[in-house]
């Protein structure tokens, strides 16, 4: 989507109030900021409402319970970011002031824990289950058990006290940990399953790309091996050809032979490594542009509507001439795109035409919307077919242009130089 179509819809748009776009465009900063806003929050609740609860419903002295308020709280901030740290100081404060309330001569109170120490540890486990591992949530869990139990045994014993609170405050704090824990690794397995799809779509087109340049070089062989083997001939032969050769000169047609002889050999022995063990039938001569006739019928009898446009009669003929390599690619750029078309959009028209213009030759597939409503035999590519057109294009210096159309269909084009680079205008021998 761009830019301009994003700023006319948020102009249409009217927010209700302002703050919901600025959430709108950065949800994540809103996210990250949330638990300090949240910690910010309980810590102004609950420092007054702590020292005010235990100076006038549990009798303790004003600056201890201010002291307390604080110390019960406050850590509640450092939590965000060092909630463990947080959690000595605070598990410390709770404690004491725990021990104050079961020993204050005060009837129907909540004990040991008051309700504002439930929320803010509750929190405190909240934040330490987001962030540290299993083993050190059950030491936190256990610390929070054996204190409870020990401060329970301490209450008075005339039966005045309130509901006793050790009990919440075990399975709460157990199944925030608990809950926190598993939301945390639910996480961690998302994020690394996200990086592991990352490498491995890294990995798959490194691959595909790999491959394809591996076939290219295969297909090539026969064309480079082919030429060499004429050098070879020709220069073995040109002493006997020729009349009046001087030694020297029909040492360098010696060498000449030899060298070529010497590539063939190092161009055998490097197809053997990039031939694979299902490659047997690469070992066909490959096809050019002459065969174009026989592939566009081959697509016709498999359901698609082909239309193969040629500029001249006989251009695929003596009128054209282009490299082996040109050859080899144009024909592979059509027969790919003509199998996505198989592929992607059975039935669906297209044409295939063939133009020259000062000395390159333009290769256009272009295929329409289907006519009749049809079921693609795949859903999904693996994108071999581009990368190997691509490949094939920069392989003679040539240009490739892919893409959807307006109307719903795929278009391909090619310019491709009539000569490779390396070989300028064709010579006689």
């Amino acid at each position: 989507m761009s830019s301009e179509s994003t700023s006319s819809d948020h102009e249409l748009r009217t927010p209700p109030w302002a703050g919901e776009a600025l959430f709108a465009r950065s949800p994540r900063r809103w996210m990250r900021r949330l638990p300090y806003v949240v910690a910010v929050g309980l810590a102004a609740v609950l420092i007054p409402v702590t020292t005010q609860v235990l100076a006038y419903d549990y009798r303790v002295n004003g600056g201890l319970a201010i002291a307390l308020g604080f110390a019960q709280a406050a850590p509640l901030l450092l939590a965000v970011v060092h909630p463990l740290q947080a959690w000595r100081i605070v598990v410390v404060a709770d404690i004491a002031g725990a021990f104050l309330v079961v020993q204050a001569d005060v009837g129907g109170r909540p004990a040991p824990w008051t309700p504002m120490v439930v929320v803010g540890y509750l929190f405190l486990c909240l934040a330490l289950s987001l962030r540290e591992t299993r083993r050190t949530l059950l030491g936190v869990w256990l610390v929070t058990v054996v204190a409870s139990l020990l401060l329970s045994a301490f209450r008075n014993p005339t039966g005045k006290d309130g509901p006793d609170t050790s009990a919440l405050l075990i399975v709460l704090s157990g199944i925030v940990l608990l809950l926190g824990s598993l939301l945390r690794e639910r996480g961690e397995t998302r994020r690394r399953l996200v990086e592991q799809e990352a490498i491995s779509e890294t990995e798959r087109a490194q691959r595909t790309l790999l491959e394809e340049r591996a076939r290219i070089a295969r297909e090539l062989h026969d064309v480079v091996a082919h030429h060499m083997t004429v050098i070879s001939v020709q220069a073995d032969s040109a002493s006997y050809r020729l009349s009046g050769v001087s030694d020297e000169v029909r040492g360098e047609f010696e060498s000449i032979a030899a060298g070529a002889r010497d590539s063939l050999g190092e161009m055998r022995r490097l197809l053997q490594v990039l031939r694979s063990e299902d490659a047997r039938g690469e070992r066909a001569p490959q096809p050019g542009l002459d065969k174009l006739d026989q592939l566009v019928e081959a697509t016709r009898r498999g359901g698609v509507p082909v239309e193969l446009s040629l500029p001249e009669p006989g251009v695929l003929g003596e009128s054209v001439k282009v490299s082996p390599a040109v050859d080899l690619s144009s024909y592979r750029i059509v027969q790919e795109a003509l199998s996505n078309v198989v592929r992607h959009s059975p039935g669906a028209p297209t044409r295939v035409s063939l133009s020259t213009d000062e000395g390159h030759l333009t290769v256009l597939v272009v295929n329409g919307p289907a006519t009749e409503p049809s079921s693609p035999l795949e859903w999904g590519g693996t994108g071999h077919g581009l990368v190997g057109m691509s490949e094939r294009v920069r392989l003679v210096g040539g240009t490739l242009d892919v893409g959807r159309l307006p109307d719903g269909g795929f278009r391909v084009a090619a310019r491709l130089p009539m000569t490779t680079p390396d070989e300028g205008s064709p010579s006689s021998p």
